[in-house]
Formats: structure tokens, sequence, C-alpha cells
């Protein structure tokens, strides 16, 4: 039951919080207004003034027609699906490492941790000179072993799997972070019993970790994944969304089509459009690990 002191500090906390989130409301939907507003007009430029002229449904409609934003999904979908499992993998084995020593954790923490920490700027930068085919570390290295230098930002079937590569070495260390998380917030006493009973370490990561790690896993892939959705940065410093289409993805065909192209309406007609597809997602998401929970209970 709760006391008059705690119902008044309960209103109080609220009161101190409204006005973070009345701003925080502010900035969120009325850029998502201008931006329904724009995907439903042509915006024109004249004497320095934006004339916007109704179009309604037009854009939309053209959305189911451009192969080039239909590629870009496609090569989005592959990137996420890919790169995020990757990762999920990795970092699950390095988090499950990590867990099992006892000295000089801190150490092997912030060595894994530092790709995070890298500016994407130099990220692209970094990557880029490796992967040059004239004088990239990459090929210098393959070359050691009899491989032929290869073109690997030049080649179609060579490009999206070099950027996911860079993708998988930049965020392996954040799912690392929230699994390893997982991993210390299990009961100590689960390994000490597994000792006792002559388990393995495979068997005791098999049948012991992974089960109660499945929730961790089950969150980090998902939020992972609709981050890795929005994937601009890589493209753009390393491919530009080339050779031909093979590396383009959604979040670089509305940069191209809003900024590039200066067709403010149909790429805010895009932009609607997959944010709609991602908050679907999301739900979809959501509705399954409630299944799933329940399910279990």
């Amino acid at each position: 039951m709760h006391t008059p002191y705690a119902r008044r500090l309960t209103f109080w906390r609220r009161v101190a919080l409204t006005p973070t989130l009345a701003v925080f409301l502010l900035l969120s939907i009325l850029p998502l207004l201008n931006l329904a507003a724009l995907s439903v007009h042509n915006v024109r430029w004249e004497e320095g003034r934006a004339s916007w002229d109704y179009v309604g449904f037009a854009h939309y409609a053209r959305l189911a027609e451009d192969q080039l934003l239909h590629t870009g999904m496609v090569n989005t979908l592959i990137f996420s699906v890919v790169a995020v499992s990757i990762q999920i993998v990795l970092g699950f084995f390095l988090a499950w490492a990590v867990s099992r020593i006892r000295r000089a954790r801190i150490l092997y923490r912030t060595i894994f941790i530092l790709p995070i920490l890298v500016p994407g700027i130099l990220i692209g930068a970094i990557w880029k000179l490796m992967l040059n085919y004239d004088f990239g570390l990459v090929n210098d290295f393959l070359m050691l072993f009899g491989v032929m230098p290869q073109d690997w930002l030049g080649t179609p079937h060579l490009a999206l799997p070099s950027v996911i590569i860079v993708d998988i070495w930049h965020w392996t260390p954040f799912c690392f972070l929230l699994l390893l998380a997982g991993f210390e917030s299990l009961p100590q006493d689960l390994h000490e019993a597994a000792l006792v009973d002559g388990a393995s370490a495979w068997t005791e990561l098999r049948y012991v970790y992974l089960p109660l790690m499945m929730p961790v896993i089950l969150v980090t892939f998902l939020f992972r994944f609709v981050t890795s959705l929005k994937v601009f940065d890589e493209i753009y410093l390393l491919t530009g969304g080339g050779p031909g289409s093979s590396t383009e993805v959604i979040s670089y065909t509305i940069y191209r089509t809003f900024f590039t192209q200066d067709q403010m309406g149909y790429g805010s007609a895009m932009s609607v459009a997959v944010l709609f597809a991602i908050s679907m997602l999301m739900v979809l998401a959501w509705a399954t690990g409630r299944a799933g929970r329940r399910e279990a209970a």
C-alpha cells in the first residue's frame, strides 16, 4: 500500500520528467509530421523559396516500380542478416571466453571493445587503404600464401562481402559487451555444479549457458539487426553504393534521392515507407518474443 509520502514522491517524479518527455516527443513527432507532409508533395526551389505542389500518393505508387529501391532492400537484408548473425556468434563466444577468465579480464575487455570506439570516418579510411588493390595490407598478406590480389571494393561479387567484414569488425564488440553482461549476471554456482558433475566446457556451454542466455541473445540480435538496417557510413565511405548497385542499401538510396537528385518528395516517401516497415518488424519481433515467454512460462 502506498503511503501519502510515496504518492507525492511519485507525483513529483512524473512532474520532473514531463518537460524532458515533452521535448523528446516534440523533436520526434514534428520531423515525422514534416516528413509525411513532404511525401505527398513535389518540392521545387524557385528564387530561394520552396514551392510545394500536392501530388497525393503518387510518390508511394512509384515505390513498387523502383528497381534501385528493390535492390537496396535486398542488399540491406542480406547485409543485416549475415553481418548480425556472425556478430552474435563471435560476440557470444568471446563473451563466454572472457567470462571464464579470472585474471586480466579488464585487459581483454578493453582490447575487444577498441573497434567500436574508432570514429566511422577513420574506419572507412583505414579499411579502404587495407583493401586497396595496389598496396592494401589484405592483398599483401594473401600474396604470402600464393593468393592473387583482388579488387575487394571494385568487384561486384566481392564488394558487399567486404563491407560486411568491415561491419563485423566494427560492431562485434557491441554484441560482445551486451552478451558479457548477460554472462556475468548468471549465478556462479552453475559453473561449480557443472564441474562437480564432470561436464566438459562444451557440454556446459551447450546445455547450461546457451539456454539461459537465449533471452539476452534474442534482445541483442533484434537491437543490432534494427540498427544495422540504417547502415550508411560504411557504404558511403567505402563503395558509394557501387560498383554498379552491388552495395546499394536503403539508407544510401534515400540519401541519394533526397540530396543528390533533389527529389525531396519522393525521398520522403521512401523514408516513410522504410520507417513503417521497420516499425512493423519491431512489432512482429515484440509479439514473437512475448509469445515465446508465455510458452516458456
